[in-house]
């Protein structure tokens, strides 16, 4: 398998080197945490002139490395080898099978020299909760699986080719070793019950009924539509299953500390203000998607929806989805409100794009109806409509820009064109 270009996680690491902060890799598991810090990480540091002897790196989870599962002597095996004032690197994976990392790691980190970074992604190690044990002393990387442009890096065949791969089996690394569609099925059907769904029963105790399963079955058919854990609980009790909104909440909670999903809130544009209810929700990876389903609701329209949102989300855009708020005058005379849609509203600093995700516009009335949020939005923010179309990128009468996914997706300045 080809070398896979993660240049952005490398850098936000390179960025943070020794700033005296504890480096926090997170990401759902099998997204490539461990490559990046043991594989890329430490050759750039070698490359950088750091000698190999000071690199500490220590695998939990592999068994050669056992008995440092224990806080005190991991304690002591890193200390006894921290033997001058220079700098030291610690690397330390699956750092959650060590009961009492915390206090290890906060130890470590009053000493001006040594630089630490770990990786977590079990169903103990969990972002909120490690970066409140260090108080203001952890630093948080988040790893997403493979973007396009990085699956690409890496794939044999051209990018038509890759897209359909992509938009099928996801983009978790591993997805590109396996040599045949029924490898790449089968191993992400089988990550689906046998990873995922164990590790998140076994951090919050579910063992015993089959909600969560069934949570996660009609969270993928409903990927990127508008629900909330009142529709949800509904849903159930249509299919014979009495569940309460609350217990519904409680496990879409356990699917987001989990990274499996992600919630994008309502925003409403020109009241400037977040909407309480319903949200949309996104798979982290979308051949976790598809594999929840046994491959059998492929609508690339919704998959590319998520596709997109998930690549503003890996360029470090906060999301929502927009509402454009507008009034008309009906028969009577009366003002009528109505609430249009805008799929995604990106904000990074003082950045902001407001972006459409349609799959085909065949007319003018269906230009008509991507551009009608957008235009009525009202401020001088870029305004993007990304279509599956091989386009060459173009402004519409109103201003607003047409493009391509592939541009959109193998261009990281796609929004700035």
């Amino acid at each position: 398998m080809e070398t896979i270009k993660r240049d952005l996680y490398l850098n936000r690491l390179i960025e943070r080197r020794e700033n005296g902060l504890i480096k926090v890799v997170t990401g759902i598991r099998r997204c490539g945490k461990s490559y990046l810090l043991f594989r890329l990480y430490y050759q750039y540091l070698l490359d950088s002139g750091v000698d190999a002897s000071r690199i500490i790196q220590i695998p939990l989870d592999d068994e050669e490395y056992g008995e440092l599962r224990e806080s005190k002597k991991l304690s002591y095996y890193i200390k006894e080898r921290l033997r001058d004032d220079n700098m030291w690197y610690v690397f330390l994976d699956e750092v959650q099978m060590c009961d009492g990392f915390e206090a290890v790691l906060n130890g470590l980190n009053r000493r001006e020299n040594v630089d630490i970074y770990v990786t977590g992604s079990n169903s103990r190690f969990l972002s909120s909760d490690v970066l409140t044990e260090f108080r203001g002393r952890g630093d948080e990387v988040r790893v997403y699986p493979l973007s396009f442009s990085e699956y690409l890096s890496a794939y044999p065949g051209d990018k038509y080719e890759a897209w359909n791969d992509y938009f099928t089996y996801g983009g978790l690394p591993l997805i590109l070793s396996r040599k045949s569609d029924e490898l790449k099925s089968k191993y992400l059907i089988s990550l689906c019950r046998e990873l995922y769904l164990k590790d998140i029963e076994d951090r919050n105790h579910l063992r015993g009924d089959h909600v969560m399963e069934t949570l996660m079955n009609i969270l993928a058919s409903a990927v990127g539509s508008l629900t909330n854990p009142s529709k949800l609980a509904n849903t159930f009790v249509s299919n014979g299953i009495s569940v309460t909104d609350k217990t519904i909440s409680v496990y879409i909670g356990h699917l987001l500390d989990a990274f499996f999903i992600s919630k994008a809130e309502r925003y409403d544009i020109k009241g400037k203000r977040y909407i309480a209810s319903p949200f949309k929700y996104y798979f982290t990876d979308v051949g976790l998607r598809n594999a929840q389903l046994n491959f059998r609701q492929q609508e690339e329209n919704h998959i590319m929806e998520n596709i997109i949102y998930n690549e503003l989300l890996i360029r470090g855009f906060n999301v929502d989805v927009g509402v454009v708020e507008y009034s008309l005058k009906g028969e009577s005379g009366r003002s009528i409100r109505r609430h249009l849609e805008v799929d995604f509203v990106c904000n990074k600093g003082n950045q902001r794009y407001y972006i459409q995700s349609a799959f085909a516009i065949p007319d003018e009335e269906k230009m008509r109806q991507e551009n009608n949020s957008l235009v009525r939005i009202g401020d001088s923010f870029k305004k993007i409509i990304v279509v599956k179309d091989n386009i060459k990128l173009w402004r519409n009468e109103d201003g607003i820009v047409v493009m391509g996914i592939m541009d959109f997706l193998l261009n990281p300045n796609s929004l700035d064109v």
